[in-house]
C-alpha cells in the first residue's frame, strides 16, 4: 500500500512544502515551496545557514546609506538567498514574501516586489520560478493585479480567510491564493469552545467554497490550502489544486497508509448554484462584505502583525551582524 502522501499526490493535488529548511524540503520532494518571515527566522537560527546570512550581510553593508537601509537590503537579499537554495532542490516555484508592513500600501508592495524580482534576476533566477507573496488586503490585491497584468510577475495572495478576498484575488488575476485552514479552525474553536471533526472543520469548508466558486466560474487562479493543524484537514481537501504542508504533517502522511480518496473535483462544481460576485473595482463593497466576517477581519489583522513582528526580530538579528 502506498503512503498517504503518495495517495494525496495521486489525487492531482500538488504538494508544497511549508518550510525554509532545505533538508526537510529535499526529504519530501514537493513540487514547490513556500516561505515567510517566521519560517526564515526559525531557519536562520541554525548554524548550517550561517553562510547565507553572511552573504546577505556583505551585500547589505554595500547597499544603503543608513543602518536601517542596509538592514532592509540585507533582509531582501537573505530572502532571495533562501529562495535560490530552495530552487536548487525543487522543480517548481518558491514563494518570497513582501514585508508585511506594506500590506496597506499598494505602491510600496509593487516596488518591493519588483526589487525582489530584480535581485533574483541578478543571481540568474528568472521570474517564472518565483511567486511574490502578498497579504490579501484590498491594497495587496490591487498590487497583485498590477504585478500580474503590467509586469507578468506571478503572485501568491496569502493570509486569506474569506470568499470575499478569494473572489477579488481571482478577478485580479492572481496566480495562486493561500486560504489559511488551520487559523480559521483556531478562531472557531476559541469562539465556540468545542472541537470540530475534519468533515465539519470551518477552515476546510472555506477552502471547499473557494475551490467550487473558482471552478464554477472558470477562474484559473490556483487554490492552495495552507496552515493545517492535522492530517484530517488535509485529506478532506484531497484533489485541491495545491496544498502547502508543514514538515511534521508531511511526516505523518509519509508514515501512514490510510486511504486518501479524492474529495474535490472541478466537475462537481459545475452543477452547483453559486452566484457570481464582483469586487475588484468596488472597494466599498469589498470592504463592507469583508467587514461582515469577524473571523476573517481578526485573523487577517493578527497574521499581518505576526509576520511583521517576526520580520522585525529577523532585522534585529541582521542589524547586530551588520554593526559587529
Amino acid at each position: 500500500m502506498s503512503s498517504s502522501l503518495d495517495q494525496l499526490k495521486a489525487t492531482g493535488t500538488v504538494v508544497v512544502c511549508d518550510s525554509g529548511d532545505f533538508a526537510t524540503i529535499g526529504k519530501y520532494k514537493p513540487q514547490d515551496a513556500t516561505t515567510n518571515p517566521s519560517l526564515i527566522l526559525a531557519a536562520s537560527k541554525k548554524p548550517e545557514y550561517a553562510k547565507l546570512i553572511d552573504t546577505a550581510v556583505e551585500y547589505g553593508k554595500q547597499h544603503g546609506k543608513t543602518v536601517d537601509e542596509k538592514v532592509d537590503a540585507t533582509l531582501d537579499r537573505l530572502l532571495v538567498e533562501f529562495g535560490k537554495e530552495i530552487l536548487a532542490i525543487i522543480p517548481g516555484k518558491v514563494s518570497t514574501e513582501v514585508d508585511a508592513r506594506y500590506s496597506f500600501d499598494t505602491k510600496a508592495s509593487v516596488d518591493k516586489a519588483l526589487h525582489i524580482i530584480e535581485l533574483y534576476k541578478s543571481i540568474g533566477i528568472s521570474k517564472d520560478r518565483v511567486l511574490i507573496k502578498i497579504a490579501s488586503t484590498w491594497e495587496g490585491i490591487q498590487a497583485a493585479h498590477i504585478l500580474q497584468s503590467q509586469h507578468g510577475i506571478n503572485c501568491n495572495l496569502t493570509l486569506m480567510f474569506s470568499l470575499v478576498q478569494a473572489i477579488a484575488a481571482a478577478e485580479a488575476g492572481a496566480f495562486l491564493i493561500s486560504p489559511f485552514v488551520g487559523r480559521i479552525l483556531d478562531w472557531y474553536k476559541n469562539a465556540h469552545k468545542r472541537d470540530f471533526t475534519a468533515q465539519e472543520d470551518p477552515g476546510v469548508k472555506s477552502v471547499q467554497s473557494i475551490y467550487n466558486y473558482y471552478k464554477k466560474h472558470g477562474y484559473n487562479t490556483i487554490v492552495m490550502g495552507a496552515s493545517f493543524r492535522n492530517i484530517g484537514e488535509i485529506t478532506e481537501l484531497a484533489g485541491c489544486d495545491y496544498l502547502t504542508i508543514s514538515p511534521n504533517l508531511l511526516e505523518e502522511l509519509l508514515n501512514s497508509t490510510a486511504p486518501v480518496p479524492k474529495k474535490l473535483d472541478p466537475s462537481g462544481a459545475a452543477s452547483l448554484d453559486i452566484p457570481k460576485r464582483e469586487y475588484l473595482n468596488n472597494e466599498a463593497l469589498f470592504r463592507f462584505d469583508f467587514n461582515e466576517e469577524a473571523m476573517a477581519v481578526e485573523k487577517l489583522r493578527e497574521g499581518i502583525s505576526k509576520f511583521a513582528a517576526d520580520a522585525v526580530t529577523l532585522k534585529d538579528l541582521l542589524k547586530a551582524k551588520i554593526q559587529a
